[in-house]
């Protein structure tokens, strides 16, 4: 890539978290999208399992400051079509000035190469996504043939409102979440999570690392729905100590909602979820917040605004093929 002068780029570095910290705060202070990472965040996201960062991350520098970067995040396995996630943002001050469409198609580049690489039997797409509102952002996606593929709401709860009356059905056991069912978790979430759009199954290190594992999970206000060993349903909870610095609300963030089909249509997320937000509010957090898809197969977005969520800010994930003979 020709990148303009005084424009320095090479992989991400471990070293380099710090850095992505400023430039990640910056990013947010201008585009407002809800996302704050502290150096510590960062520096457990690029020591998961299978992240390669020499071959499959960029950064852009100006005189010693991170001013960009890209990353893909590459599926372990696939099932239909293998999609290439990428990310990346190039610092306010430094914005129109081409540098996002070069960022861009450097993504777009690797990520042709890793699917070559890795699954070459199946389609490719190249996927990204940005707040729907994110003017720059849509126009040089557009601009560079990405197609709207999926909508998501980002969706908001005060924890002062009273929360509906739930309970699970006889037979079954709300209880707090426990180490012991580790991987009664796990299966239940691939389960849960397998006829979900875009779902491909991450082997179970990064799982883990990506959820229990994670500093920011919060198994004090995580719940699972047992019937007897069986993980039946589950909402996982998370905190983002760098949001609460920035805001000044301490959110507890629903990460993870998932309930087995066979158990499903009797209330059981509903009641967990209502057991999350009651214990939250006694345990001092001021607002819960989740993701959903939009048009999430087993109703979600119903029962979340049954439950008082309310759509914060709207998300669009775009998608590019990665043609054939790449």
């Amino acid at each position: 890539m020709n990148w303009p002068e005084g424009i320095t780029a090479r992989p991400i570095d471990k070293g380099d978290v710090e850095a992505w910290a400023v430039l990640m705060a910056a990013k947010e202070k201008a585009d407002q999208d809800g996302e704050n990472f502290a150096a510590e965040d960062l520096a457990e996201a690029v020591n998961r399992p299978n992240v390669d960062l020499g071959r499959d991350s960029i950064s852009l520098w100006a005189d010693g400051r991170m001013v960009g970067y890209g990353q893909l995040h590459v599926p372990h396995t696939v099932l239909d079509v293998d999609r290439v996630r990428t990310e990346g943002t190039i610092d306010p001050e430094w914005r129109r000035r081409g540098l996002g469409t070069t960022l861009m198609r450097w993504l777009i580049q690797r990520a042709g190469e890793v699917h070559t690489a890795t699954h070459p039997q199946v389609p490719g797409l190249v996927g990204t996504g940005t707040a729907s509102d994110n003017v720059s952002a849509t126009t040089l996606f557009e601009g560079l043939g990405f197609k709207p593929e999926r909508f998501f709401f980002d969706m908001r709860r005060p924890l002062d409102q009273p929360v509906p009356d739930s309970s699970v059905a006889d037979g079954l056991r709300l209880t707090g979440y426990d180490p012991s069912y580790e991987e009664a978790l796990r299966l239940a979430h691939f389960e849960a999570f397998s006829d979900h759009w875009g779902w491909t199954p991450p082997d179970p290190e990064t799982w883990r690392s990506r959820s229990i594992g994670s500093r920011a999970f919060r198994a004090g206000q995580s719940y699972l729905v047992l019937d007897g060993e069986t993980v039946a349903a589950y909402v996982n909870c998370y905190e983002w100590e760098a949001d609460t610095e920035a805001t000044g609300v301490r959110e507890l963030y629903i990460g993870q909602v998932g309930t087995r089909r066979a158990y499903r249509g009797r209330g059981l997320a509903r009641a967990t979820i209502a057991k999350v937000l009651t214990e939250g509010a006694q345990a001092g957090y001021q607002r819960a917040g989740l993701g959903v898809d939009a048009e999430n197969p087993t109703g979600a977005l119903g029962l979340y605004e049954n439950l008082g969520f309310t759509t914060h800010k709207k998300f669009t994930d775009y998608a590019l093929p990665i043609p054939s003979d790449v």
